[in-house]
This record gives structure tokens, C-alpha cells and sequence, in this order.
């Protein structure tokens, strides 16, 4: 369904019972419907496990994420800086697996990736396994403005953003109080050869964004910390283009979940491509890619997408993905499982 006239009932929706998998429609405006959706990642969300405050502080969190990007928008802003600007609220909250809350590798430190992609121009920017870098979507922006390249990682990433003037950070900033105790449980269970999950979630928590802003352009990035307990440098795919992160002049897609699954199956680029060239709806290309494609090959997570009339779908096939949308008219509604 389009972004406008939607979202109040999807509002009360989710009120009656908790639904709102996918959100879209077969309709095509031929004027877009600018707005912005995210997601705080997909995987074993039960929010009957939650306490009251968590659910409502991570629910504050996305509000403001959306705002964030929406404030751009509706003052003539571009679709890059909206998307920017929502996930580097994500990035700054601890509760999200991105930035200060992201989860620690095997040897208890973050390792951190980002991607962002004008659908416009087809410019993206990538980085990958960074220590230090308190926003990895900013560096990743720089990336594409200020370097002819698409994808810079670790060391000379780092050194790029010193040169660039990137705020950087302590390891110490990134090692929260939640997420060393996951690692030092995950870790415990590793040595026990047991395999059961980690507390507070060991699962994804990537984080996004996609956006159309008034002159019709759309734009996605995606940020996150990976895997808890990843190993030997490893890079999921969030910062991979057309992976986890995709946009052209046709869809935007940001993804979240079984990163290898995501990359050997280029999900993102794979539901542009239905609407490009199969002429498919942003519901029935994202649904035909997650819960065929994906489902088949038993990986597990979600998408954000957004087509350039303003249409939006958010299919995942986990138990919950945290997700959000807001349209022209400030009409938002945030959501966490099916």
C-alpha cells in the first residue's frame, strides 16, 4: 500500500491483532508518495519476554529514527541524508545490533559494517570490520562522496575517516554492559559445546533504512555489528551491494538476517530486479524473494522496500522484525512481530 493513507490502518491493524507483515499494494501512483521506512533487524523477537519499558524504549528508539529521517524529508531533503540521519539514531542506541550496541566477534570486540546506495546515480558507498568509527554510516557516505571507490574496509578504512575527520571512538564505548555479558555467556556455552542461544539474543539486530524524498528519489543503507561470536574477520552481508543493501531509480531494499544466505542469493538486487524486468509490485517481488527464494534455501531474516511511487512492503520470515514507516502527512506506525 502507498505510504500515505495507509498507515492508520496499519495503525489499528496492529492494535486488533498484531499484523503487519507486508505492507503494499498493486496500486502504481504516478505521483510519489515520499516518506521513509526502517527496521531495527529480524530474528526470535518475542516481546512477551520483554519487560513494558523495553518494549516502549525500543519502540521511542525507531520513533525517533523515523522522525529523524522524516525531518529531512519534508524540508525538500534528499532521500541519502534521510536514510543517513534515521540509522544514525540506530547506531547511537545501545538496544540495536549497529554502532554502540553492537555485538562482539570471538575475541570480544566489535567489528562493525555499513553500506549506502543513491538510487538515483547508482553511487554507494560500503565499510567493513571497523573498530573505532562511532557512526559507520557516516564513513560510509564519505566513502561515496569523497573517494572513487565503493567498498573500503578495516585499517586503511579507519585511516580514511581519520583523513575525513570521522569521529572515532574507544573500543570501550562499543562494549556495553548487555552485550559482554552475551559474549562472556556465548563464550561459556562455546567452551560447553552448547549450542543453545545466547542471552539477549544472539540473532541479527542489523539496522535501516530506506527513503523517497520529494524529487522522487529513493535511497537505502543498512548498518550493523554481524554475528556475535563472528570469527576470522568475517563480513556479513549488510555492506555487500545488492546483498543486504540495494537501490536503483526503480525499488530501495535494506535487509536483515542469515547474511550468507542474503549474499550467495543477492536478495536486495534480486527484488529490484523482479520489478525491473518482471514489472512485479514491491509485494509480490519482495514476498517471492523472502518467503520463495530465501525460505527454500532455510534462511531466515527480512526486508524493507520501497518502490518510487511510495509503496512499501516489509515481508520477513522470522518471528518478528522491528520496523517502522512514516508518511508525508507525519502518519508513522512501529511494529515488532507478525
Amino acid at each position: 500500500m502507498r505510504l500515505g493513507a495507509i498507515l492508520i490502518v496499519a495503525a489499528v491493524t496492529a492494535v486488533s491483532s498484531g499484523a503487519w507483515n507486508t505492507i503494499a499494494s498493486d496500486e502504481r501512483r504516478q505521483d510519489p508518495q515520499w516518506g521513509i521506512a526502517i527496521h531495527g533487524g529480524a530474528g526470535s523477537i518475542d516481546t512477551l519476554r520483554m519487560s513494558p519499558v523495553e518494549r516502549q524504549l525500543r519502540r521511542e528508539a525507531l520513533m525517533r529514527s523515523l522522525r529523524a529521517g522524516h525531518k529531512i524529508l519534508a524540508a525538500g531533503g534528499s532521500s541519502l541524508d534521510a536514510v543517513q540521519a534515521a540509522i544514525i539514531v540506530l547506531e547511537d542506541d545501545s538496544m540495536f545490533n549497529a554502532g554502540k550496541g553492537a555485538v562482539l566477534n570471538a575475541e570480544g570486540k566489535t567489528e562493525l559494517d555499513a553500506a549506502l546506495m543513491d538510487g538515483k546515480t547508482l553511487n554507494a558507498g560500503a565499510v567493513a570490520g571497523l573498530h573505532h568509527i562511532k557512526n559507520p554510516i557516516a564513513l560510509a557516505r564519505l566513502v561515496m562522496d569523497k573517494s572513487p571507490h565503493v567498498m573500503m574496509i578495516g585499517d586503511g578504512a579507519e585511516q580514511f575517516a581519520r583523513e575525513q575527520g570521522v569521529q572515532m571512538m574507544p573500543e570501550s564505548y562499543f562494549r556495553t554492559a548487555a552485550r559482554w555479558k552475551q559474549y562472556l555467556d556465548r563464550k561459556k556455552a562455546d567452551a560447553e559445546k552448547n549450542k543453545r542461544a545466547a542471552s539477549g539474543g544472539a540473532g541479527f539486530g542489523t539496522v535501516g533504512a530506506v527513503a523517497l524524498d520529494k524529487s522522487g528519489n529513493i535511497a537505502a543503507g543498512t548498518s550493523t555489528g554481524g554475528i556475535s561470536m563472528k570469527r576470522f574477520g568475517r563480513v556479513g552481508d549488510a555492506p555487500i551491494i545488492g546483498a543486504g543493501t540495494y537501490a536503483n531509480a526503480t525499488c530501495a531494499v535494506s535487509a536483515t538476517g542469515d547474511g550468507e544466505y542474503f549474499i550467495r542469493l543477492t536478495i536486495a538486487r534480486d527484488i529490484c530486479a523482479r520489478m525491473q524486468y518482471q514489472g512485479l509490485t514491491v509485494s509480490q517481488a519482495a514476498d517471492s524473494v523472502i518467503f520463495g527464494v530465501l525460505g527454500r534455501t532455510k534462511g531466515t531474516g527480512g526486508v524493507i522496500v520501497l518502490d518510487n511511487h511510495g509503496n512499501v512492503a516489509m515481508p520477513f520470515n522470522t518471528t518478528g522484525m522491528y520496523r517502522g514507516m512514516m508518511d508525508s502527512e507525519g502518519t508513522a506506525v512501529v511494529l515488532m512481530v507478525k
